[in-house]
């Protein structure tokens, strides 16, 4: 089983910018397609960004042009650069794969933005 670490979120002003970290054990991590999820309050959790393991890049309509995701494969690594903070941005982010089953979750990291 994969275990999923992520980090980097805080408190931010609209119009900012937070750099986020997901860090997966085990060596399957390269093979798979990789995807930043979030959760806000009383919604379901949505796919934001995703990335093959050749590096080719997909993006929900509501980030696109503000939101980069990134990995570094030799470390087992997804990034999610976000730009352009909006209040709406406000959630939980999470890290998986997008292949059924998907792996545990993690716990998370916050991102809240403030107007």
């Amino acid at each position: 089983q994969v275990h999923l670490v992520e980090s980097g979120g805080g408190l931010v002003q609209t119009g900012g910018s937070l750099r986020l970290s997901c860090a997966a054990s085990g060596s399957v991590f390269s093979s798979n397609t990789m995807a930043w999820y979030r959760q806000a309050p009383g919604k379901q959790r949505e796919s934001v960004a995703a990335i093959t393991s050749g590096g080719s890049t997909n993006y929900a309509d509501s980030v696109k042009g503000r939101f980069t995701i990134s990995r570094d494969n030799a470390k087992n690594t997804v990034f999610l650069q976000m730009n352009t903070l909006k209040p709406e941005d406000t959630a939980v982010y999470y890290c998986n794969r997008v292949v059924w089953p998907l792996w545990d979750w993690g716990q998370g990291t916050q991102v809240t933005v403030s107007s």
